[in-house]
Formats: structure tokens, sequence, C-alpha cells
């Protein structure tokens, strides 16, 4: 049996940037990924994908960015280079291809069933993301004709059948895809639910400047008036484009993308759509024109020009059969849920999510990272992890020091 005082579950940002925080502080840890260093953005993303965040607020411990192009978005193969080379340089104890099939705690400690045998620890931390498992609703109704996959699973235009394609889903993943489909020249039908409409730049800055200007995005959760509510909001509209520019509703229409309500039901072949695209079109428009305007009380000065809002479309198919050929692909860009079956019952809540306060569980020595809204809003971004990986560290040492081994 292998042993180490702690074991991180994950080599993504999180778990390498906390691996980084316990080796400044001289405390003796593995890092066990399932698959390589950085799986899911190698693995389950489009091949096109670049980070919404420009490269100035993607900094790890240790790490600041250093490059040439601040405010460029890096592809995701130059991320994921970048993290290889984050866990070279300080020497990560990264184990790959050793995926953890349970975790239970024994006494003082944890034991760690892996597909490469057996592992002991005092503390576990689970630093495997906040999207772990695709959600499709209604898999089972879609299966056979016409494709149905998940975002994760969407690689390029290239790779799908010829014809139409159903997007559902209108967060940052789904106008991203439907941006590249409609730009390949495919016919693009986009299911749009509750979503956040952001402006790429505002006043001559990114929209990021202005939301860590402003103390936004490391507003701490107890400051929220309603966390649970704040952690079910919808990603940004946002895309990493070399350009800069906008993609949202407004210019995904401008590319002859067809907009329709969020889906309600499926059946006899048959996928219906509510008529609620103008009210979700409308409590976007609201919410982007309040955080705007902090911004510009913030900024001062001479207001900018009123951002155009999103023209509602004057028709929307209220239903799109599945068997007529018009819709040869679906994809549902509809989120994520987590997967503990391999933690103890008692890690977990009612929901089945872990439970924790601020990245502290209820069992003692287990502990979360990298999770939406973990400690702060901006815990799962990359520029964000770092600070509660400093935070999560400071908790094992305690811990551990409480437990009969001191810290170095």
């Amino acid at each position: 049996m292998k042993r180490a005082d702690v074991v991180i579950v994950g080599a993504g940002q999180a778990g390498l940037a906390l691996s980084y925080c316990l080796g400044q502080i001289g405390i003796e840890h593995a890092v066990l990924e399932r698959g390589r260093i950085g799986e899911r953005w190698r693995s389950q993303s489009w091949r096109t994908l670049r980070l919404l965040t420009p490269n100035w607020l993607n900094a790890l411990p240790g790490s600041p960015y250093e490059g040439g192009d601040p405010d460029g978005f890096m592809d995701k193969s130059a991320f994921v280079a970048s993290l290889e080379a984050y866990a070279g340089r300080w020497q990560a104890p990264v184990e790959c291809c050793v995926e953890v099939l349970s975790s239970r705690r024994t006494g003082s400690g944890f034991v760690l069933d892996t597909s490469a045998g057996a592992w002991s620890a005092k503390a576990v931390v689970v630093a495997t993301g906040h999207c772990d498992r695709p959600m499709i609703p209604f898999a089972s109704e879609t299966r056979g004709e016409p494709l149905s996959l998940h975002a994760s699973q969407y690689r390029s235009p290239s790779e799908l059948p010829p014809g139409g394609v159903l997007i559902v889903g209108a967060s940052s993943s789904g106008v991203q895809i439907a941006d590249e489909l409609a730009r390949a020249g495919r016919r693009v039908t986009l299911s749009a639910g509750k979503h956040t409409r952001l402006p790429r730049r505002w006043r001559g800055k990114d929209i990021f400047f202005w939301l860590c200007r402003m103390g936004f995005m490391a507003q701490p959760l107890d400051a929220l008036a309603n966390p649970e509510s704040a952690r079910r909001q919808p990603s940004l509209q946002l895309a990493g484009r070399p350009d800069k520019a906008d993609v949202d509703l407004a210019t995904l229409q401008a590319l002859g993308v067809e907009l329709t309500g969020r889906v309600r039901g499926l059946a006899d072949r048959e996928i219906a759509f509510a008529d609620d695209l103008a009210a979700q079109i409308a409590a976007a428009e609201a919410k982007q024109a309040r955080l705007l305007a902090e911004i510009d009380r913030f900024a001062g000065g001479e207001r900018p020009c009123r951002r155009e809002p999103v023209p509602l479309p004057s028709a929307r198919p209220e239903r799109l059969s599945l068997t007529d050929g018009s819709i040869r692909t679906i994809i549902w860009a509809t989120g994520y849920a987590r997967s503990f079956g391999w933690l103890e019952p008692l890690a977990l809540g009612a929901d089945g999510e872990l439970a924790h306060q601020g990245g502290v569980t209820s069992v003692p020595g287990l502990y979360a990272l990298g999770f939406r809204f973990l400690r702060k809003r901006d815990s799962n971004f990359i520029g964000g992890v770092g600070a509660d990986a400093q935070a999560i560290a400071a908790e094992i040492s305690l811990y551990l020091g409480r437990n009969g081994r001191q810290a170095a």
C-alpha cells in the first residue's frame, strides 16, 4: 500500500495549485489523476476552444503571467502545455492514469482504492472540478437518430452528420458552438433558456478587468444574499476570440441562427419548446443593464453608449420533428452534475453533492477545491483557484498539526 500525508484527487489547475501550496509549506502529498494532467481540457472540449478569461487573469500560485499577450486568449492546447510545464517546474508528485475508485475513512486517516492499488492518507482533497458528469435531459428519448451528444463530446463541424443542428442551452458553450457551426455554413437552431449576457469589452477594457477591479470576482460566499441561487447562475455568454468580438444571441441571429425557447418536452419523436424566449431575453437584458450601470458608476466620467438589446425574432418554432431529416444532430449544452459515488455517504448532502463549508467537509481530513463558489465567486476560475488553494493548504496544515504531524 502506498502512503502520503495528503492525497489530492485530480491534476487540473485546482489540484496542481494545491500541490504547489502544500509543497511550499513542506507537506508531503501525492496527486492522483485518472487520465493525464489537464485531462478534461484535452478530451472534453471542442478543438478550437479558447479560454474565456484573458491571459493576465489565468495565473496560478507561484506562476504569474509573463507572456507578451496579456489581453489575448490561450487556446486549450497551449493551456494544457502550461499546466504540464507548471507541474514540471515545481516537480508536482503527479501519478497519471490512476483512477480513485473509493475513499473511506478508517481510524485517523483514509484508505483509497485505485486502479493502481491501494493508498493510505491522513487527508484527502477532492479537486475533480465542477464539470464532472455531463447532463443530458431526455437521454432515453433521444437515442438513435438524430445524433444526440453533450457539448463535452462535440469536436468540430466536420465531425457531425450533414444537415441541421439543434443546440439546447445558451450559456458559454452553447453560444460558442452555435457560432462555430453557423460560420461553417450549418443551419442552427438554438434553444435558449436562462442565460447571462455581457459584452466582451466595456469602456475599452475586457469585462473581467471591471469585474476584478470592482471586487466582484473575489466576493466571498457569505457576502451574497442567496449563495445557492448564485451557484445556479448560468455561465457568461462570452468567447475568448482573438478578435475580442461578442458572441451572444444578437450576433448569432446575424449569422442566421434561429432562436427558440427552452425545451419543455420530447414525445413521439418531436421536441417541443416553451413560449418563453421573450421572457428569458428580457431577464438577461435587465441583469446586464444593472451590472453595466454599476461599472459605469464605478468608472465615472462620461457614460458610454447603451448596448443594443437582443432583437426578438418574429417567428419561433414551437416544435421540431426528429424524423423529417431537418435536424440531424442535437447538442445538449446543458451543464454538468457532480459524481461522488466513490466517497463515503457521510461526506454527501441530501442532494448527493459533496457537503462543505468553504471547502472543509464534516468528515475530518476531507476537503474540496475547484468547485463553483467554493469560497468566492471565482473559485472555479483558473485565476481564482490559487487563493482557495492557499486557504485549503492552511486548513490541512492545521489539521495535520493537531493530529500528530507538524508541517515544516
